[in-house]
């Protein structure tokens, strides 16, 4: 069934190398704890932007609040800095001082491009 063609002998063909796709870094989205805004206000936020559910929301607002610093999520660049405008907007509308900040996740596997 497979047919030799008279201009296949002069055909050259070349392997191509299988590009692997890098994951995008991840960012951790930040809360930091002041003595203003309302426990209530960041369960909301960690709720409804985070999507946390309500013990594992009081739970991280526990720890921002007994600790000074917690991760609200983590996420690729972009989603993390729309959640922190959204917050930090929200924040704003309410009058709280709430304040997040990103940071880049540590990547263990760097080394591990070549595999």
């Amino acid at each position: 069934m497979s047919e030799k063609w008279e201009s296949d002998e002069n055909v050259v063909t070349e392997t191509r190398k299988e590009e692997r796709v890098k994951k995008p870094r991840m960012y951790r989205v930040l809360m930091h704890n002041d003595d203003y805004t309302t426990r209530e206000f960041v369960v909301e936020v960690l709720r409804g932007v985070f999507h946390h559910s309500e013990p594992e929301a009081v739970r991280i607002m526990l720890h921002v609040h007994y600790n000074g610093l917690g991760v609200a999520g983590v996420f690729t660049r972009e989603i993390a800095e729309t959640k922190v405008r959204t917050v930090e907007a929200m924040a704003r509308e309410r009058e709280y001082p709430l304040r997040l900040s990103m940071e880049p996740e540590d990547d263990e596997d760097e080394d591990d491009d070549d595999r």
